[in-house]
């Protein structure tokens, strides 16, 4: 018998850019590659990379360079970049590193099964096309191998917003949504796998418009049997609508948890960000989701040191925070990306970038910490996902997202058990079921 084709796949960065992952490894299984988890055994090695955080280029190129050595050893290794630094730097990557035989990026990746016959024929291949075929229709279906209980599912791609410091819309392109029935059918797959939550992914996913909105499209899948959960991630303020607002009050199966990035507490910082929200509105929204469901928890983005900030810009920030207690966010220091329009200004002191992040983060951490304390003695559900390090331990996660250790679980994976929550640990909650 012919031995299988491994496949190594480093993530990085977004939920999103896990879905994608999990779609090139099933393209390539039609080739004969199956998973694994070393990156010196593999016949094919694929960075799924991410322009989001800082240096991403760079960092791709350093770890590029990691990987030399093994081809150098292995000449029929193949190594390939996708997903967003692929988009962005196209054919510089093979410049500067001539070990790379393939270079796709997010909207290419169903071609990925020509690309490999070619690379395999001793070319190289490059694909950073924004086609006008959907890829999720050029797709292979999924095996009908079992899943984890919880899955992710993208609905929509790209982004027409335009903030100043993004580089989405450049590496992802115009904002596109799945038809409807399209993500319906993919869900119902999910399920007789053993899925029992989706989350919902868009670079703007409540911007969907796949034939419903996204709160049409929570309500359709609700009624799907089996799918016990649903979240969405991540959404714009200016795309909350009336109807999803409501559906967050009236759909028992979406979860109550809200990740709404706001980046500034600073009308003139938003203003120069193109967020076209106030803080003020900001805060009005948050309003209406807490009436419609008051239990929600909240997780937002936030970015400092934007060109401009002045203290009191900063300061604005710290008071919406204060104001909103969340039970997460993400903090980040500004960093340029080249070809945004914001990478032209001049930056904040990196001093004074730095202390303010630290600040940021602190109260955040403390609001977090204080969230976290309020859930013991509390009863919450928990989809069970995995075992935990201890006996009897098992480990998933609440309606709140809150991660959760439980103490003598009889449960098995795939369960939702009633607990009771006795301890705030530093990054997660322990429970006893109930």
């Amino acid at each position: 018998m012919t031995q299988p084709k491994k496949l190594f796949i480093k993530t990085y960065g977004c939920q999103m850019n896990v879905y994608d992952s999990e779609r090139m490894a099933e393209s390539l299984g039609g080739q004969g590659y199956v998973t694994t988890d070393r990156a010196d055994d593999a016949d094919m090695i694929l960075l799924n990379t991410c322009h989001i955080r800082e240096k991403a280029a760079e960092k791709v190129y350093s770890e590029l360079g990691r990987l030399k050595p093994l081809k150098d050893a292995r000449p029929d290794l193949k190594i390939g970049v996708a997903g967003c630094v692929a988009q962005a730097e196209g054919e510089e990557i093979m410049r500067r590193q001539p070990a790379v035989d393939l270079v796709v990026g997010p909207q290419s990746y169903h071609r990925l099964p020509e690309m490999e016959a070619k690379v395999r024929s001793g070319q190289s291949a490059l694909d950073t096309d924004f086609p006008a075929e959907d890829k999720f229709d050029h797709l292979k279906g999924r095996p009908k191998a079992k899943r984890a209980p919880a899955a992710f599912l993208t609905v929509q791609e790209g982004c027409d917003k335009f903030c100043a410091f993004c580089v989405v819309p450049y590496t992802r392109g115009a904002e596109v949504s799945r038809p409807a029935e399209k993500v319906l059918e993919e869900a119902r797959d999910l399920l007789e796998r053993g899925v029992r939550e989706v989350t919902l992914l868009g670079q703007n996913v409540n911007a969907y418009h796949g034939g419903m909105t996204l709160a049409e499209l929570i309500r359709a899948l609700a009624k799907v049997d089996g799918l016990e959960r649903i979240r969405y991630t991540t959404s714009h303020p200016n795309d909350m609508g009336d109807d999803l607002i409501a559906a967050h009050g009236e759909v028992p199966e979406l979860m109550p948890y809200l990740h709404l990035p706001v980046q500034s507490g600073s009308d003139h910082i938003l203003k120069r960000m193109n967020r076209s929200h106030t803080a003020e509105s900001y805060l009005k929204l948050l309003e209406r989701i807490r009436e419609a469901r008051p239990d929600i928890l909240l997780s937002g983005d936030f970015i400092v040191g934007f060109p401009e900030e002045s203290d009191a810009d900063f300061e604005a920030t710290m008071e919406l925070v204060r104001q909103v207690r969340y039970g997460y966010a993400y903090s980040f220091k500004y960093s340029t990306r080249p070809g945004t329009p914001a990478a032209e200004r001049p930056l904040v002191d990196p001093v004074v970038a730095d202390d303010r992040l630290q600040r940021l983060q602190g109260l955040i951490t403390q609001h977090q910490r204080e969230i976290q304390q309020s859930m013991v003695g509390r009863e919450v559900s928990v989809l069970v996902e995995k075992k935990g390090r201890l006996p009897g331990q098992m480990l998933g996660k609440s309606e709140y997202l809150h991660a959760v250790h439980i103490e003598n679980c009889t449960a098995a994976i795939g369960d939702i058990q009633r607990v009771r929550v006795t301890e705030a640990k530093t990054n997660s909650l322990a429970a006893v079921q109930i």
